[in-house]
């Protein structure tokens, strides 16, 4: 995909009021108060709420809804529970997992990074916490992590 302000090609970044790609914070902001911006986003909220009748939706992010529901999905309530986990809280005051985390949801290949990220002990950590959380163990999955130790 090509920047949308320098042309050059770029997978790293999307304005998030309009999904365009732009590949530094200086194309970001020469993009940013552009009508072209705007009315980029004015067209994908009229297509939005042409597509949900009656529902007047507001995202913040591309990325907070949910566009299809598997068996992997997680219960909304259940990642609520991840808001107040403090173990988690404390984990994600690390910079570097924060950046790891920012690479994930910015990549062009989602598995193939994931798969990379699940290298770095501290991802592996995060990724402990989040499961703690959305599937604890039962007490025999314990018991034969403990025998396995």
């Amino acid at each position: 995909m090509e920047c949308v302000s320098c042309a050059n090609i770029t997978n790293k970044y999307k304005c998030s009021k309009c999904l365009a790609p732009y590949c530094s914070l200086g194309c970001y902001k020469s993009h940013k108060g552009t009508t072209q911006c705007e009315e980029i986003a004015r067209a994908q909220e009229a297509t939005r709420l042409q597509q949900q009748p009656g529902k007047h939706v507001t995202e913040e992010e591309p990325t907070v809804y949910a566009p299809f529901s598997t068996e992997d999905t997680i219960q909304p309530s259940l990642l609520q529970k991840l808001d107040n986990y403090e173990p988690l809280r404390q984990l994600l005051y690390n910079p570097h997992l924060r950046s790891l985390l920012k690479q994930i949801d910015v990549a062009h290949n989602a598995n193939l990074t994931m798969t990379a990220a699940m290298q770095e002990p501290l991802f592996v950590e995060f990724a402990n916490a989040c499961l703690q959380v959305v599937e604890p163990m039962t007490d025999e999955e314990r018991a034969e992590l403990q025998l396995s130790s």
